[in-house]
């Protein structure tokens, strides 16, 4: 009975909502994301003159704020449910942005970073364990990465939007931080809209999976066990790596072409946004391949991050533009984009569900907080060295030492068969 009058009470493509609702929300996320870093010559026109390391620290303070709320927030979603999580925690988003619009002073802007970071940081655990509640099996992996191809269009209009409104347009940099901070306003309304409150279904949902799970194989004990287990651990630290790699990127290479390769305005949005070109076709792909090759994802993910580690090691070697272009546009068919709605249905399948939104929090705690590291890290090698060359070798080296731990721990997977 309960299950019926659950499925009656959610329209029958709910889980195509969900789909896009949470597509739309990776767009606006990353909009806000990668819309500072072409402008940091201007910012500090405004704060005055800092060091790289100083302006590295904004998107450090903003991922320390995210990542700090990972664990946290999937408890939260777990306990009340992905709603009321979630606009309380992106109106704290709202907050952030538009406080970053107004700062005069560059400590002002590290609070507005840390309270954004803080309230997106909501956002993960409650779209991936909606979408792991509601998107049929069968169509899992492909459902993850159009919801992830959301952060590839977020990047583009973010890099690209930020560097033609100020730069080309000559208008103030605080035009495209209060752009931001309204299309997250949006977002909350959106979701009060279209997420429905599965708050007085959680009993409901509680009583399934613990039927199911007493019912069933095995697998719920083995699988609750398994989270801190070497293999999931190696997953982690795995997607520690990929996060490092990939938030060095977009934090410091638009910094790094125009000082370091000569491109200026708008070409430097441009170029970097290349990485999201061919992200969205690559994300589709290898998540239909492991939708169908169930049993390979874990070979599947190896050879992505073997592929984005050439790649990242090529891309400081590199002549021009357009041969750095072409890079980027290899790196965003093979790079993170791509690998991670195949690494997150890998960890998902291993997950005890009824804990889902807390052990995908925690993967992506892991994860996240190489984004903390990256732009500090690289911001403080440019200031001792005047080239952010060492930084990205750094970023190609943790990319194949993540991906030889992973390879280790998890070597018989890689010969299993899909359930």
């Amino acid at each position: 009975m309960g299950e019926q009058s659950l499925a009656k009470q959610l329209p029958k493509d709910y889980w195509k909502t969900i789909v896009f609702t949470f597509c739309l929300g990776w767009v606006v996320i990353w909009i806000y994301r990668s819309m500072l870093s072409p402008i940091y010559s201007e910012i500090q026109g405004t704060v005055g003159q800092h060091s790289n390391t100083a302006l590295g620290l904004i998107a450090s303070c903003y991922f320390f704020g995210y990542t700090s709320l990972q664990i946290p927030s999937g408890f939260l979603v777990d306990r009340f449910g992905q709603k009321k999580v979630l606009i309380p925690g992106f109106l704290l988003f709202a907050i952030g942005a538009f406080s970053i619009a107004m700062s005069r002073s560059l400590n002002t802007i590290y609070i507005g970073s840390v309270c954004a970071g803080i309230g997106c940081g909501t956002y993960y655990g409650a779209a991936f364990s909606l979408t792991a509640e509601h998107v049929p099996p069968e169509k899992k992996g492909i459902a993850t990465a159009i919801v992830n191809s959301g952060s590839a269009l977020g990047l583009i209009l973010g890099m690209t939007g930020s560097s033609f409104i100020v730069k080309t347009l000559h208008l103030p940099w605080q035009t495209m931080v209060t752009i931001s901070g309204s299309l997250i306003v949006l977002l909350v309304i959106w979701f009060a809209i279209a997420i429905k409150d599965r708050g007085r279904h959680l009993d409901i949902q509680k009583e399934r999976i613990g039927k199911t799970e007493d019912s069933g194989s095995e697998s719920g004990s083995e699988e609750k066990a398994s989270l801190l287990s070497l293999n999931m651990i190696s997953c982690y630290i795995l997607y520690f790596s990929t996060c490092y790699a990939y938030y060095l990127i977009v934090t410091w290479l638009p910094k790094f072409l125009e000082s370091e390769r000569g491109i200026t305005g708008g070409m430097i949005g441009l170029v970097v946004s290349m990485i999201s070109v061919t992200a969205v076709p690559g994300a589709l792909f290898f998540a239909g391949l492991s939708d169908k090759l169930r049993g390979k994802k874990a070979l599947i993910i190896v050879s992505l991050e073997l592929s984005a580690f050439v790649l990242v090691a090529l891309s400081m070697s590199m002549p021009n533009a357009l041969s750095l272009t072409i890079i980027l546009l290899l790196y965003g068919f093979l790079g993170k984009m791509a690998v991670d709605p195949v690494l997150i249905s890998y960890v998902s399948d291993r997950a005890n569900k009824k804990n889902m939104a807390t052990t995908l929090g925690l993967f992506n705690f892991f994860g996240m907080s190489s984004s903390i590291i990256a732009p500090a890290v690289t911001g403080f090698i440019i200031d001792k060295t005047g080239s952010g060359t060492a930084g990205f070798y750094i970023g190609a080296l943790l990319l194949i030492l993540g991906t030889i731990l992973f390879l280790i721990f998890n070597a018989r997977t890689f010969f299993s068969k899909a359930k």
